[in-house]
C-alpha cells in the first residue's frame, strides 16, 4: 500500500463510463476524451486498495482496452493517463490473467525503455512515461507469478541492468533510476533463479554497487576510504528512496556470500563495504528516513563476510569530532551502537529490527579486536555500582541482560551471544556482567553451565577489576548478580529433628513433582550440557571410576 494511502471502494458508475470511452479508443474513438475520462477515474481512485467484485470483468476488459491503446503510437499524455489507471487496476491480483501475457509485458517493457539499443533514453518529454511504466511493471510482477515467469523468459533482469548504466551520470532520471532498484529488488525476491541470474551472469552486484555509489555520491580520497564532509546537506527524498532500493536489492543478490573465494569478491566486498559505511554517516531529509536508510545498510551488511568489515573502521583523523580508540575512527561503529539502543527502546519488533543490528556487532567484535574492545568500553564498562540487579537500570548493559529472558528465542539468544562475545567467550567474566540466572539458558545450550569458555580464540589482554568491585566480590549474588545484605539464615533457631523435617518435606515435594512428570530433575554431565539426573550422576561415576582405574 502507497504511503498514505487507505483503502476504499472504487465507484461503481464510473467504471463503465471509462470503460466505454477506452473500447470507444480502440475503434478509433478520440484519444482526448479517453484521457480526460481516464485522467478523472485515476484521480477518483488514487487511493483505492480493495475493489469491488462484482465489477471484476468490467476491470479485465478495461485493462484489455488500455493496453490495446498503448500499442498504439498515442500522445504522451494519453500514454501516462493509461499507465496510471493500468496501475491502479494491478493493484487487484484477481484481474491479472489478461494482463500477463508475453505481448503485454512486451507493450510495457517497450514504453519503460527496457531496450535500449533500439529504443534508447533520449527525449526527456518521454521520462514520465518510462516511471509509470516501471511502476506498473511492479505492481503486475509482484501480484502475478505469471508475470515473474515470464521475466525470466523475457530476460528482464539484463534490460533492467542496461537501463540502469544507461542512467548514469544523467540528470533528471531518478525517478527512473528508483523504479528500475525496485523491480531489480522485486525479481531478485521473487525469483530464486533471476537472483542467481544477476550475480553470476549479470554482474549484478557491481551494477547496483555503482548505483547506490551514485545515489549517495561518493568522492573516494583512497581505496577503501571515502571523502568525509562535515557540512554536507542531508540527501534528497530521490536520493534516498534510490539508495534504499539499491540496498534493497543487493541484500538479496548477496545472499549467501559468506564464502569469498576469489581476490576480486574480496575487492568488491570491501569496495562495497566502505559505501556503506560512508551510508550509516548520511542522513536522510528525515528521522524516519534516515532509520530507514541506516537500517538497509546494516542489513546488507550482514551479507559482507566478516573479513571484509575492517573497512568500517579507519585511522583516524586528526579532527576533534572523531570518535577514536587506538587511533581508529569509530564513528561508524558508534552509530551502530546508537542505531542497537534506539532499536531496543522502541520495545517491539524486535526479531525484525534488533537482530540484525546485533547479530553484525557480534560477528564484528568476534573477529575484529579493536572494535569489540570499542563496544566493550561503552556496553560493559568496569563496574562500580553493584547495589542493583545487572537487569535494573537504563544503560546498554542493563536493557541487553533484559532481553537475555526475552520471551522471543532468537531475540534472547542473540543478546546473550553478544555479551558473551564482548566478554571473549568467558563464563566467569559473562557471570560478573549478567549474574548466573540470566546466563543460564545461553550456558546450557552451550554446554557450559560448569563453566570455562566458548571455541573462538581471543587475545590474552585481561579485565581489570574497580576496587569497589573487589570490595563488594565476596557479597555479590552469584545467581541475581548483585550485592546483597547478609540475610538472616532461618535455619539457626531450628534443631537438628526440625532440619530433618524439613529436608524430607522438601525431597518429598520435589518426588511428586518428578512422579506426575511436573518438572524433570536435571543434572550436569562432566562436559558441561543438561541431562537427566540418573543419566548424570551416572556419567560422573563412570568417569570417576575410570579415573581411579587409570592411577
Amino acid at each position: 500500500m502507497e504511503p498514505g494511502a487507505k483503502p476504499g471502494p472504487e465507484p461503481g458508475p464510473e467504471l463503465r463510463a471509462v470503460l466505454e470511452a477506452v473500447e470507444g479508443r480502440g475503434s478509433g474513438g478520440s484519444a482526448e476524451a479517453v484521457e480526460r475520462v481516464l485522467a478523472r477515474y485515476n484521480e477518483e481512485n488514487r487511493a483505492t486498495f480493495r475493489f469491488d467484485p462484482a465489477d471484476e470483468d468490467k476491470r479485465k476488459k478495461l485493462c484489455e482496452g488500455i493496453l490495446n491503446i498503448l500499442e498504439k503510437d498515442t500522445e504522451t499524455s494519453c500514454q501516462v493517463a493509461c499507465l496510471e489507471a493500468l496501475r491502479i487496476l494491478s493493484r487487484d491480483k484477481k484481474i491479472l490473467v489478461p494482463v500477463t501475457t508475453k505481448r503485454n509485458m512486451q507493450i510495457l517493457m517497450k514504453l519503460a525503455k527496457l531496450d535500449t539499443v533500439e529504443d534508447p533514453l533520449e527525449r526527456v518529454s518521454e521520462f514520465p512515461v518510462v516511471v509509470e511504466a516501471l511502476k506498473c511493471l511492479c505492481n503486475i510482477i509482484f501480484n502475478s507469478s505469471v508475470a515473474q515467469k515470464l521475466s525470466l523468459e523475457l530476460n528482464l533482469a539484463a534490460m533492467l541492468c542496461s537501463l540502469l548504466q544507461e542512467c548514469k551520470d544523467r540528470p533528471l532520471v531518478d525517478d527512473i533510476k528508483c523504479f528500475d532498484l525496485r523491480l531489480l529488488f522485486l525479481l531478485s525476491l521473487l525469483h530464486t533463479d533471476i537472483r542467481a541470474q544477476l550475480r553470476q551472469e549479470l554482474q549484478g552486484v557491481q551494477v547496483l554497487t555503482q548505483a547506490l555509489e551514485s545515489s549517495l555520491s561518493v568522492r573516494w580520497t583512497e581505496e577503501y576510504k571515502v571523502a568525509e564532509d562535515r557540512n554536507r546537506l542531508p540527501l534528497s527524498l530521490q536520493e534516498t528512496d534510490c539508495a534504499i532500493e539499491a540496498l534493497k536489492a543487493l541484500f538479496n543478490v548477496t545472499l549467501d556470500s559468506w564464502n569469498v573465494h576469489s581476490k576480486n569478491e574480496s575487492h568488491q566486498f570491501r569496495y562495497m563495504a566502505a559505501i556503506l559505511r560512508h551510508c550509516l554517516l548520511t542522513k536522510g531529509p528525515t528521522e524516519e528516513k534516515t532509520e530507514e536508510l541506516h537500517s538497509n545498510a546494516i542489513n546488507l551488511l550482514s551479507n559482507v563476510p566478516v573479513s571484509c568489515l575492517d573497512v568500517l573502521i579507519n585511522p583516524s583523523s586528526q579532527e576533534e569530532t572523531d570518535i577514536k580508540y587506538n587511533g581508529m575512527n569509530m564513528r561508524a561503529i558508534q552509530i551502530l551502537l546508537d542505531f542497537m539502543e534506539k532499536r531496543i527502546d522502541k520495545g517491539s519488533s524486535y526479531r525484525e529490527g534488533l537482530t540484525p543490528v546485533l547479530s553484525l556487532l557480534t560477528e564484528c567484535c568476534r573477529t575484529h579486536r579493536n572494535i569489540r574492545k570499542f563496544i566493550k568500553a561503552q556496553v560493559l564498562p568496569p563496574l562500580r555500582d553493584v547495589s542493583n540487579r545487572p537487569e535494573v537500570g537504563t544503560t546498554v548493559r542493563n536493557k541487553l541482560v533484559r532481553l537475555m529472558t526475552h520471551v522471543d528465542l532468537g531475540v534472547k539468544q542473540i543478546a546473550a551471544e553478544f555479551l558473551f562475545v564482548l566478554c571473549k567467550e568467558r563464563v566467569d567474566s559473562l557471570l560478573k556482567y549478567t549474574g548466573y540466572g540470566n546466563a543460564a539458558g545461553l550456558l546450557a545450550a552451550r554446554g557450559l553451565l560448569a563453566g570455562g569458555r566458548g571455541d573462538h580464540w581471543y587475545s590474552d589482554d585481561e579485565d581489570t577489576d574497580t576496587e569497589e568491585y573487589k570490595s563488594a566480590k565476596p557479597n555479590i549474588n552469584l545467581i541475581t548478580g548483585h550485592l546483597e545484605e547478609p540475610m538472616p539464615n532461618p535455619m539457626d533457631e531450628m534443631t537438628e529433628e526440625q532440619k530433618e523435617y524439613e529436608a524430607m518435606k522438601l525431597v518429598n515435594m520435589f518426588d511428586k513433582l518428578s512422579r506426575d512428570e511436573l518438572i524433570k530433575p536435571m543434572g550436569v554431565r562432566p562436559d558441561g550440557t543438561m541431562a537427566p539426573l540418573e543419566e548424570a550422576v551416572s556419567q560422573y561415576h563412570t568417569n570417576k571410576q575410570e579415573s581411579s582405574d587409570s592411577d
